[in-house]
């Protein structure tokens, strides 16, 4: 499996609610995140997942880019909620040791009802 395509199923998992196999089957022991909402450890960023998973049951997450370089992964997605929700431009990069996620870095940019680009976020 190519660390996109663990990306991709790491984030999949967690934004449907199964972040604790997400987390099982991909992050590494010594795993640390830099989401400031919340301690860098990955107990309290997996079960954060797990509770926006249960609040939002409905949530979508659609991948846009993956790109790979070395050791890390960059994935541009559309983050929404609720099917009614406009929702949010994610990026989340992703560094790995040994095949395992070691890090993570997310950022997420709430998207206008209106915008003067004509190009959109995606």
């Amino acid at each position: 499996m190519t660390k996109k395509e663990i990306a991709q199923n790491f984030l999949k998992l967690a934004a449907s609610g199964h972040s604790h196999e997400g987390f099982k089957l991909y992050v590494h022991e010594n795993f640390k995140h830099h989401n400031a909402y919340f301690k860098g450890d990955a107990e309290t960023l997996m079960l954060a997942m797990e509770e926006s998973a249960r609040k939002n049951p409905n949530k979508t997450f659609t991948i846009h880019h993956i790109i790979e370089e070395e050791n890390l992964v960059a994935v541009h997605s559309h983050l929404k909620q609720t099917p009614a929700d406009i929702g949010f431009a994610v990026v989340h990069i992703l560094k790995f040791k040994e095949d395992k996620i070691i890090e993570l870095w997310d950022l997420g940019q709430q998207i206008p009802n209106e915008t003067v680009n004509e190009n959109g976020m995606f």
